[in-house]
């Protein structure tokens, strides 16, 4: 008996890569839609900050954290301590990255989610206190006479940490001149200690660079 056997005709398997193609073309399109969430979402969390410092001083006249008259202004609210007699001198002390209750960069942000300015707990002992980023990883505001990385200017400096390298890059490009080394936007390696030089997107000796896999500390003055 003879046995037929056919295989794919050419117009079937230009069908199957076409739907192949198609199906590749949604994941990719997809994945890129989150990459772009995930940036936008990081810039708007360094563009609202000025907003609830702007407002804080419209209410109050006097910044959040350094408000030497918080309790009064805000029901609930703390007066920093930390450090001594330097509240109300306009200027909001202390690391972005603190855990030290009684400083002025950690009561930032009680001061505003009480005056009604930005969500969150106001609990200091709350275990999810410090804002987080898209990444669920901490923001923080610090003086410009702080600033994280040196040579970076600002009146006051805002950090991001834990954003991967292909975010950052993005990042500054969306908020500043596209330079991770340079201008109001910088990135520095993943850490608590502060950084004598930023970290360029592209090594100018051939070594080094922003790997797009690897974890940053964003921060920008403002």
């Amino acid at each position: 008996m003879k046995n037929n056997q056919s295989g794919f005709t050419l117009v079937e398997i230009a069908i199957v890569l076409v739907i192949i193609g198609l199906l590749l073309g949604g994941v990719l399109k997809g994945q890129e839609l989150i990459n772009s969430a995930k940036v936008k979402n990081f810039a708007t969390d360094f563009r609202n900050i000025p907003l609830f410092i702007y407002g804080y001083q419209d209410k109050f006249k006097a910044l959040p954290g350094d408000d030497p008259a918080a309790a009064t202004h805000i029901t609930g609210a703390t007066t920093a301590t930390t450090p001594t007699g330097a509240q109300g001198n306009g200027v909001i002390n202390g690391a972005w990255n603190t855990t030290a209750k009684t400083d002025e960069s950690f009561l930032f942000w009680q001061h505003v989610r009480l005056a009604g300015l930005a969500s969150g707990p106001t609990d200091v002992n709350a275990a999810d206190f410090m804002p987080k980023n898209a990444e669920g990883i901490i923001i923080g505001i610090t003086s410009g006479t702080s600033a994280p990385i040196t040579g970076l200017r600002g009146t006051y400096v805002v950090c991001s940490q834990g954003i991967l390298g292909k975010f950052a890059k993005q990042l500054d490009i969306t908020l500043d001149d596209g330079n991770t080394a340079t201008g109001s936007v910088q990135v520095m390696a993943n850490q608590a200690a502060n950084q004598t030089t930023a970290v360029a997107a592209v090594p100018t000796t051939g070594t080094g660079g922003i790997d797009d896999a690897t974890s940053y500390t964003v921060c920008m003055g403002i």
